[in-house]
């Protein structure tokens, strides 16, 4: 037996302002439902879930922190630039990697990084 994929689940304040920030980033919504008030988002080969039903204090700060893995960090980050993100200068980490960190309107930290080596 094994594993055949991992998805996380984001609980969410507003729907709406989740959705607007996850398409600048260049998710598209892969499935939705209004009444239960989540939606499954994707971004090639890559899955996320956010929920407003699961989110049984929406006053909590939210601590979870996603790690994505674009083919090119560059890109990626000029792109989330010009959908109007909010987006710091890209940085090489003591770890190697090329990377950046946002926030989602929730305060779910987002990593996008690409190994240094990778020719980021």
């Amino acid at each position: 037996m094994k594993l055949t994929a991992i998805i996380p689940m984001l609980p969410v304040r507003s729907m709406p302002a989740s959705l607007a920030f996850y398409e600048k980033l260049g998710f598209s919504v892969e499935r939705r439902n209004d009444q239960w008030r989540w939606a499954m988002l994707s971004f090639g080969d890559c899955r996320i879930m956010v929920d407003e039903s699961i989110n049984t204090d929406p006053t909590a700060t939210r601590c979870s922190v996603l790690y994505l893995y674009p083919d090119d960090v560059a890109e990626f980050h000029k792109q989330a630039r010009a959908n109007g993100l909010e987006v710091p200068e890209l940085n090489v980490t003591f770890y190697g990697m090329t990377e950046f960190r946002i926030d989602d309107p929730d305060g779910n930290r987002l990593w996008v990084g690409q190994s240094t080596s990778a020719g980021a």
